[in-house]
């Protein structure tokens, strides 16, 4: 019989070190392998920064990387932030080009997982 403590034990730490403020994984939900937030970084500082810098965006200003602009030009971002995030990365759009091919699909789970921990923080704002 597993005792109570333990489990209270247990959640505790995991809610400490989801406060600690520097987390490195996050889940994908899409295929339930955690994604990596330091690739992720990297993959966006290769690819996206260019024109995304602190998640701006140099060719059209009024797509940014902010929540609010995700929210208002991604049709699925409502629904589900990270799926809509890697539909635009993998399909682009407009000005955006498509990465689908140049990019693994964790390369992609993993950037769009930065994108949207950044856009909850604001982008260091």
């Amino acid at each position: 019989m597993p005792l109570p403590g333990l489990s209270l034990g247990v959640l505790l730490l995991l809610w400490l070190s989801l406060l600690s403020g520097s987390p490195t994984l996050a889940l994908n939900p899409t295929d339930a392998v955690p994604a990596n937030l330091e690739n992720g970084s990297q993959v966006f500082s290769a690819q996206c920064a260019a024109c995304h810098m602190g998640g701006g965006n140099v060719i059209r200003a009024n797509r940014t990387l902010s929540q609010t602009d995700l929210q208002a030009h991604l049709a699925a971002y409502r629904s589900d932030h990270l799926e809509a995030i890697e539909e635009q990365v993998e399909h682009g759009n407009n000005a955006m080009p498509a990465f689908a091919g140049k990019l693994s699909e964790q390369d992609i789970a993993d950037v769009a997982a930065f994108v949207e921990e950044q856009a909850e923080r604001g982008w260091g704002r």
